[in-house]
This record gives structure tokens, C-alpha cells and sequence, in this order.
């Protein structure tokens, strides 16, 4: 790995939109004679969560379309991969120079049709190759880890790769992906409506069930969601989207009937259901 570090002269007031002189500002916030208390105590788990919620802010900015608010956002991000970079980089691992030039090689190495000799018009053999060398990678990944004993004994599998991380639905997804390229699948979207009427039967037998045994429930609404998520899959849809776009409506509506209801003699928090309901139906045609 390089040891270079970021900013030659180490410049926290050159010019702001040179990424030099943000990598020198982490730098300094992270001097520990000098630095930032806050920045010179964290670490990359402690990070982590932040990472994560940049880049949910970033969706939010993209969603509304406000993109003075998505290049502070992006700014966001980039702040959290510089700090990775530079822990690392205070450790010996790696520098920031190093995540572009392993991104960059990546890219290059994955885009044969369009940095190679490689015919690109043809887009079924361009997804078969990207997803033939991002296997390849995995491979040589995993021998590399065992070679250093670092890797796991256990064998292969066709759902490695999909991090634990990720929100449930979005794992959900990606792990059911995983599984239909080995053609572990339903044949059509039908086939899948079908096993969710049969879960759905099953998790209202439960929760007709005496006593009611909480844990069986849970483990039912695991496999309807699971279900739900492989029709969106199905369906050529993003399960994220789809509820995303459903949340909206429902904040939009719900909203529309606290303002219906807000000079009545009874607004919401005391009206009655029928009465919330009924506006509940006015909304789903004027809002």
C-alpha cells in the first residue's frame, strides 16, 4: 500500500475545491497533539453509522430533487470516505490514494466493452461478463484470505457477498438475486402470489392460535415480507421504491386530514375512527 501522504505541503487554506486540501483538514482535525478531541477519538465502527446515514441523506436529496442539497450532501459522503482513508491511513493500512486507485483499476478491469477491445452493443453478454469478473474477483479475493489464513474453511457459496448490514429488505433482495442466478427461483410473478396467499394463511392461523405464540407470528411476518420482496423482485420493481413512494402518500394524506379535521370539533388525536376514516376516504381523491 502507499504511504504518500495526501498534501504535500499539508495546506489546510488552499483552495476549497481542491481534494487536497480536504484530505490535509482531516488530517489535522485528526492530530492528536492538535486536533479535534471529538475526531481523534473515533475509530471506524464508531464512524460507521454516520457513513451509513450520509448516504441516506444523500437518497433523501436525490428523491426531493434538490440538488444544491445533493452536492452538500455528496460533500457529506465524501467527508466520511476521507475519514476511513485517513484512520487507515494513521495505521499503516491504506491511504486515501489507494481507494482511488483500487476503485479505478475496478472499474477499468470491469468495463472490458468500453476500456478494452470487447464488442459493447451487445447488453446480455455486457451483464454476463461484469458478472463473470466480479466472480473471478470474489475468487482470487478469497484465495488471497486464505493463503494469509484469514479466509473461512467453509465452502463457496452462491450467497456470499451480500453484506449483513444492509437494511433487511434490501438484503432480502440482493440475497434472493443471488439465489435466482443459480436458478434457486419462481418461474413467474403468479407462482409468487401464490406463496404469499399460502403465508398469509399461515399467519392468520397463528395469530387465531390460543395461547398466541408471539415467536411463531414474528417468523410468519418474516416469510410474508421475504415473499413480498421476491414479487417486487419479480416484477422488475425496487421493494425500497415502492415503499418509499407508498410512505409519501401516506404522509401527504394523512396530513390532508389534520388539516380537514383541524377546525372541526374534532380534530385528530380526538376524533372518533369513523370520523378520521371518513376523511381518510375524502383524501384519497383530493390530495
Amino acid at each position: 500500500m502507499s504511504q504518500d501522504q495526501p498534501a504535500a505541503d499539508g495546506r489546510t487554506d488552499g483552495p476549497p475545491g481542491d481534494l487536497s486540501t480536504l484530505l490535509a483538514i482531516m488530517a489535522k482535525l485528526r492530530d492528536p497533539d492538535t486536533g479535534c478531541p471529538w475526531d481523534v477519538e473515533q475509530d471506524f465502527a464508531s464512524i460507521a453509522p454516520y457513513t451509513i446515514e450520509e448516504a441516506y441523506e444523500v437518497a433523501d436529496a436525490i428523491q426531493r430533487d434538490d440538488k444544491e442539497d445533493l452536492c452538500d450532501e455528496l460533500g457529506d459522503l465524501l467527508l466520511q470516505v476521507v475519514f476511513h482513508a485517513q484512520m487507515a491511513s494513521e495505521e499503516g493500512s491504506f491511504t486515501f490514494a489507494d481507494v482511488v486507485a483500487a476503485v479505478t483499476t475496478k472499474m477499468i478491469r470491469r468495463h472490458p466493452h468500453v476500456f478494452g477491445d470487447i464488442d459493447r452493443d451487445d447488453p446480455v453478454a455486457v451483464k454476463a461478463r461484469w458478472e463473470q469478473i466480479k466472480a473471478d474477483e470474489k475468487a482470487e479475493k478469497r484465495a488471497r484470505q486464505m493463503a494469509k489464513g484469514e479466509g473461512s474453511e467453509k465452502p463457496a457459496s452462491a450467497l456470499d457477498g451480500v453484506p449483513g448490514t444492509l437494511p433487511a429488505v434490501q438484503r432480502a433482495f440482493k440475497l434472493q438475486a443471488k439465489a435466482a442466478r443459480v436458478g434457486f427461483d419462481w418461474p413467474t410473478p403468479h407462482a409468487v402470489l401464490a406463496k404469499l396467499r399460502e403465508e398469509t394463511g399461515e399467519i392468520e392461523t397463528e395469530i387465531k392460535a390460543s395461547p398466541v405464540n408471539k415467536a411463531r407470528i414474528e417468523d410468519e411476518l418474516g416469510d410474508i415480507l421475504f415473499v413480498v420482496t421476491n414479487l417486487a423482485r419479480k416484477l422488475d420493481i425496487d421493494p425500497n421504491v415502492a415503499l418509499e413512494r407508498t410512505n409519501a402518500k401516506f404522509i401527504k394524506r394523512f396530513q390532508w386530514v389534520e388539516e380537514s379535521l383541524r377546525e372541526t370539533q374534532e380534530p385528530v388525536g380526538t376524533a372518533s375512527l369513523d370520523t378520521m376514516e371518513a376523511a381518510w376516504q375524502r383524501a384519497k381523491t383530493e390530495a
